[in-house]
């Protein structure tokens, strides 16, 4: 297995072009896409792998610290899932969805996990939670006030189920539409819909604002839409939601 790729700078947002070309060195089946190499896979091809493996590697990494919140064990987790798909390969009807295949599989790992962790807290079997790390999760540049409210994004997301908690850092961290939501954790998009509001809800009730403490903070532009009812802009839910989205933007363009 090569190495793993840095958590830092994702590079979900290049195009297929560019993601091709750092793997030149690899020959070939470099400058293939994912619709010709995933058949390769299946037939066993260990550069086909590789080559897969470098150029979405560092996505599902990303995707495995932001679900969970830092990075402990998010490496062998993306290791475990290009392990799974190679060995799946064959259930994969369109090769060129590879990508989003590998990413579903990550996230339903990283659910597993979270629900194997808290049933053990709950069995007081000496699983603590994860802290969350923001230095993961933040740029380096990032003000007081953002990872000071991203430090109560993720531990009030903590509290949540595992399915809830996935499906809202889906929606509104990693950006997903609400049919990419659903297809990445399994499940038809009015149950999404319903995890991401009760998610919505939690938090709402929740989350303490700066303001209220008599800090001064900024609100963020840009926010999504969203599936929660409110009228006021300020809401908690719609404020953890800018953080958590500019925070997202901050470190895919650091």
């Amino acid at each position: 297995m090569t190495d793993s790729p840095s958590v830092e700078g994702s590079s979900e947002g290049a195009s297929a072009a560019s993601e091709r070309k750092p793997l030149a060195w690899l020959g070939p089946l470099a400058e293939l896409d994912d619709a010709a190499l995933v058949p390769l896979l299946g037939q066993g091809n260990a550069k086909a792998f590789e080559v897969l493996y470098r150029r979405h590697a560092r996505a599902a990494i990303n995707l495995a610290v932001r679900l969970q919140g830092n990075t402990t064990d998010a490496e062998d987790i993306v290791h475990d899932a290009f392990v799974k798909a190679r060995a799946k390969v064959g259930d994969l009807r369109q090769p060129a969805a590879f990508r989003a295949w590998l990413l579903s599989i990550v996230v339903r790992m990283v659910r597993s996990r979270l629900q194997r962790d808290r049933l053990f807290r709950a069995l007081g079997m000496g699983t603590r939670t994860e802290p969350v790390d923001l230095d993961d999760l933040v740029v380096a540049s990032g003000s007081a006030d953002l990872r000071a409210q991203l430090a109560q994004v993720y531990a009030l997301l903590q509290a949540l189920s595992p399915v809830d908690r996935v499906a809202w850092t889906l929606r509104h961290v990693e950006h997903c539409q609400l049919e990419e939501v659903a297809s990445l954790c399994d499940c038809s998009l009015a149950t999404a819909k319903r995890r991401i509001l009760r998610a919505q809800r939690f938090l709402d009730e929740r989350f303490v604002s700066l303001e209220s403490a008599g800090a001064d903070t900024s609100a963020d532009d840009g926010s999504d839409a969203t599936e929660a009812k409110t009228t006021d802009s300020g809401a908690p839910a719609a404020r953890v939601r800018r953080r958590a989205s500019a925070s997202n933007r901050d470190r895919e363009t650091s």
